[in-house]
């Protein structure tokens, strides 16, 4: 068999973080639709939770791997034994989605190593028996794609059409329940629009400053008078209370209450996400919700898609960049002005300016929608 068209099993190797895998879900849902095949994923802890809002998935494997950074040794047992693993699926095919930073060799052999017949992904130098099919790898020196579409241009090469390039997330009504049933018992209810804030980040580089978290979450309700909540996981619970204290009680936050699918469920109702550049914006976009983004400046590719929102750029320190020679090379070709933290005002006018594109007749159909 040497026909993608011909797959029953294909095996998707996405191993980032939550946000990279949420942008392959086009792409993911192109590969589907168009071989009629089961997609198994094998990706990350940090990005398994997101799966079960991704209905074209139907099984998940998950595997730490010595080429992502994580907390623990992955010995090579562990590697030979996850080979056997997959080789026992009887995988026909496997595709490797990458950012531009990464190299796909190391995924490469281990579909390799377990017997799957056809294996795709970009790369830059020739994979020879490593890949059956490959393109050759020009971001970001010729040109710098979103995420998105740099995921559907790698599975249209072998004949997947994509006749979605929304990001499609779905959620079970068993989601929704038990999120407000949590809120509920914390002596929340949210009979009305509320914003929702999410400082925490996965890289410290990316950090927007708690006093500037503060100070906007003074102003915002200054001006709105609309509940705030602040989210994340439970890595943020004492920065996410923080912010709430110092900031008056303004704000309540909900870090470490809700799982993922929760608070995609939290979301998809707020009237407005404003976020550092991590997940939750991605998983507004799949909900088409309006989203601010302080985006520190490590990677043009991941910016909100298909849903109403406004990019505040910062530049990342000097000494907190990254020493991969490809985003060193990005850094200078795209970065090299020095951008300072986005001020309150230019946040909250971004916020006025946002919600004013939106009109109101679409946020009360919106808002009724995420009633139900």
């Amino acid at each position: 068999m040497n026909s993608w068209s011909e797959c029953k099993k294909i095996l998707v190797i996405r191993a980032d973080n939550m946000g990279d895998l949420i942008m392959s879900v086009p792409a993911i849902r192109a590969v589907k639709d168009t071989f009629r095949c089961s997609v198994s994923l094998l990706t990350s802890d940090a990005a398994a939770p997101a799966v079960e809002m991704i209905p074209f998935i139907d099984e998940t494997i998950t595997a730490d791997l010595p080429w992502l950074k994580k907390e623990k040794v992955v010995s090579p047992e562990k590697l030979t034994g996850l080979a056997d693993k997959i080789k026992n699926r009887g995988f026909d095919g496997c595709i490797i989605f990458t950012v531009y930073s990464q190299s796909s060799l190391p995924a490469a052999m281990l579909a390799w190593m377990s017997g799957i017949r056809l294996r795709l992904a970009y790369c830059r130098e020739n994979p020879y028996d490593l890949l059956t099919n490959w393109i050759p790898d020009k971001e970001p020196y010729i040109w710098i794609r979103h995420q998105v579409k740099r995921d559907i241009a790698l599975v249209e090469s072998i004949g997947a059409r994509c006749q979605h390039e929304d990001i499609s997330l779905s959620l079970k009504k068993e989601h929704r329940e038990r999120m407000r049933r949590k809120l509920f018992f914390k002596g929340i209810k949210l009979k009305g629009p509320f914003f929702l804030f999410h400082p925490g980040v996965s890289e410290p580089k990316r950090t927007f400053p708690v006093e500037k978290w503060v100070d906007l979450v003074r102003e915002t309700s200054a001006y709105f008078d609309l509940p705030i909540l602040i989210t994340g996981s439970r890595q943020d619970i004492n920065l996410a209370t923080s912010i709430a204290d110092e900031s008056g009680k303004k704000a309540e936050s909900v870090a470490g209450l809700l799982t993922v699918p929760e608070s995609g469920a939290l979301i998809r109702q707020c009237s407005l996400l404003v976020s550092v550049n991590t997940g939750p914006v991605h998983i507004a976009a799949g909900f088409r919700t309006p989203v601010i983004v302080l985006y520190a400046r490590t990677n043009p590719q991941h910016t909100p898609w298909k849903t109403p929102n406004r990019v505040l750029e910062y530049s990342v320190p000097r000494e907190m960049e990254s020493k991969n020679e490809v985003i060193r090379y990005v850094n200078d070709l795209v970065y090299e002005q020095q951008y300072p933290v986005p001020a309150t005002d230019e946040i909250l006018e971004a916020m006025k300016s946002l919600l004013a594109s939106v009109s109101l007749a679409e946020t009360a159909v919106t808002y009724e929608r995420n009633q139900r």
